[in-house]
């Protein structure tokens, strides 16, 4: 698959002016966009942590990667890599800039049936590069075989959501997107499809995370606390944070 001509051709010519997708474990299928382009190796999502352009993403977008593109609200950045954490899948990148940043909250008081959404860059060879948003709930306060780090999520997610923020109805975030039940796995174990099972990454994970970096710790957002909003001023609050990651 190969993105579409408009998008392939906006971020080529605008690649040159920058200066300057792993593999998620067998029982999922990584929420991240792999072209077959001879120079991109993959796409994925990320947000703003920080207003001096420190952005999440999930490790298994940015491993292996030689460069890093970010498109933003205000044109394609190159980014470095911070930090990373294979194991929780997680990573820090940092570009040049003033951004508005998503403020994290504990998950700990996430509750099972709590309707949440994220923003993302799924299948940008298909759909294109704007944002998308799903939307769904907190299906289990636990992932895969009962892993205490993730929620199971019914936001439906395809490949590119992956990084992409796990959004409360306050406008803060409690996950970040990782993958989706794999399939044949499924299928084999049970004899029967997987229908939208899906998992992020708790806030607490990545509040822990973000702790370990001094620089970004003491400039993180405080947390929303209005309630009641309507979903679409969420999602306006939210988009000009999110990002699609573009890995060389």
């Amino acid at each position: 698959m190969r993105l579409s001509t408009a998008g392939l051709k906006w971020i080529a010519s605008k690649k040159a002016t920058a200066v300057g997708g792993g593999t998620a474990p067998s029982t999922f299928d990584s929420a991240s966009q792999t072209p077959a382009s001879p120079e991109i190796k993959g796409f994925g999502t990320g947000f703003f942590v920080a207003a001096n352009g420190y952005l999440l993403t999930s490790h298994h977008v940015i491993k292996n990667a030689k460069s890093i593109l970010v498109k933003s609200q205000s044109g394609l950045l190159s980014a470095k890599i911070v930090s990373t954490d294979s194991q929780n899948d997680i990573a820090l990148l940092k570009v040049e800039g003033a951004f508005k940043p998503l403020p994290l909250v504990s998950s700990r008081d996430a509750k099972m049936g709590a309707t949440i959404f994220t923003l993302g860059f799924p299948n940008p060879d298909l759909q294109g590069i704007s944002p998308k948003l799903t939307k769904g709930e907190i299906s289990s306060l636990a992932g895969v075989q009962d892993d205490p780090r993730h929620f199971q999520i019914s936001v439906p997610v395809q490949p590119g959501n992956s990084g992409g923020p796990l959004v409360d109805d306050s406008g803060n975030v409690i996950g970040i997107v990782s993958a989706r039940l794999n399939e044949f796995v499924s299928l084999a174990s049970s004899g029967s499809l997987p229908q939208n099972v899906n998992y992020a990454l708790k806030s607490s994970f990545l509040n822990a995370f973000l702790e370990a970096q001094s620089a970004v710790s003491s400039g993180l957002p405080k947390p929303r606390t209005a309630t009641g909003q309507k979903l679409e001023d969420l999602v306006k609050q939210t988009e000009p944070s999110v990002v699609m990651v573009v890995v060389y």
